[in-house]
C-alpha cells in the first residue's frame, strides 16, 4: 500500500537489523522501498540490499556533501547503472550548508559532481534523486543548464520554498516529503504539501533520519512512511487510501518498476 521512495539501509543502526525492519514493514503495509547510495564505496552494500530483495530497488551516486572519498566520475556511474535494479541516479545535489569557512564559490567541485551526475541520468535515461540544502538556485540553475527536458527525477526531502517547488515541478521533477512535515514548526512546509498536485508528490522516510512524530528522536525506518503518508492526506483534504495509492503509482512511474500490490515484504 505504502512506499518509502528513500531510505538509507545500508546504515548502521539499520543494515544489522534488516529482518525486524522488513517485518515491521510488513506490519504497516510498506510494500517496498529505495535504497539510496551516499558514497561509491557504499554502492555495493546497497546493490546487495535491492538484489536480495524483490520488492527493494536501489540508485547509484554520491552525495554533495561527501569528501574524502572516491569522486564518481561519469563512465564509473554509467556502468554501475546498469546492474541490475539500480533504477536511479544520486543521491545528487549541491549542499551549502557546511561550508566550514569556504565560500559558495569555492564548492564549484560540488557543482561539476552534480554536472556528472546529471550527464549520467542523460545518457541512462534514469530519473536524478537530488538533495540541495541552502543552495536551491544553484540547484536548479546546474539542472537547467545541463539537463532542461532531458532529465527527469525528484527532489528528496523537500524544505524549499514555494517558488523553489514551483520551478521544480517546471522542470518536470516530483517533490518527496519525509517526516520534516509531521514536525511542529514545519507550517511553511505543509503549505507547499497542500499546494504541490498529488500526482507528483513521493513520500518518504529519508531513514535513519528525521522521523515523524509521534517517534521524534527515534532511528527513523520504513515502516513509519505511512504517517508521513497521513499528514498529506490531511493537508489534501484526501483519504489516506487514495494518497497511498497516488504515490505508489508516482514511484512506479518515475522508476520505472512495478510494486505488487500487497507484497508485504519477508525476511
Amino acid at each position: 500500500m505504502f512506499v518509502d521512495s528513500h531510505c538509507h539501509l545500508s546504515y548502521p543502526g539499520l543494515h544489522e537489523r534488516l529482518d525486524s525492519i522488513r517485518a515491521e514493514m510488513a506490519a504497516n503495509r510498506v510494500d517496498a522501498a529505495l535504497c539510496i547510495c551516499t558514497t561509491l564505496e557504499e554502492f555495493d552494500t546497497v546493490h546487495a540490499l535491492a538484489a536480495a530483495h524483490d520488492n527493494f530497488w536501489c540508485s547509484v551516486g554520491v552525495h554533495p556533501d561527501t569528501e574524502g572519498l572516491a569522486e564518481p566520475d561519469l563512465q564509473t556511474l554509467l556502468a554501475l547503472a546498469r546492474r541490475e535494479r539500480v533504477v536511479a541516479i544520486g543521491e545528487t545535489g549541491l549542499d551549502y550548508y557546511r561550508l566550514n569557512g569556504r565560500s559558495v564559490a569555492d564548492m564549484e567541485w560540488q557543482r561539476e559532481r552534480f554536472r556528472v551526475h546529471i550527464r549520467a541520468a542523460r545518457e541512462t535515461g534514469l530519473p536524478l534523486v537530488i538533495h540541495t540544502r541552502s543552495a536551491s538556485e544553484d540547484t536548479l540553475a546546474v539542472l537547467a543548464e545541463e539537463g532542461a527536458g532531458q532529465v527527469r527525477g525528484v527532489f528528496h526531502c523537500f524544505t524549499e520554498t514555494r517558488a523553489v517547488a514551483r520551478a521544480a515541478l517546471d522542470l518536470g521533477f516530483h517533490i518527496s516529503f519525509s517526516g520534516i512535515l509531521t514536525f511542529r514548526n514545519a507550517e511553511e512546509l505543509r503549505e507547499v504539501a497542500h499546494e504541490v498536485p498529488l500526482e507528483r508528490c513521493l513520500i518518504e522516510t529519508d531513514s535513519p533520519y528525521l522521523a515523524p512524530a509521534p517517534h521524534r528522536g527515534k532511528t527513523n525506518t520504513p515502516a513509519w512512511v505511512p504517517l508521513v503518508a497521513a499528514r498529506l492526506a490531511e493537508l489534501k483534504g484526501l483519504p489516506l487510501e487514495t494518497v497511498a495509492a497516488a504515490t505508489t503509482r508516482n514511484f512506479e512511474q518515475l522508476f520505472g518498476v512495478r510494486v505488487a500490490a500487497d507484497a508485504h515484504p519477508s525476511a
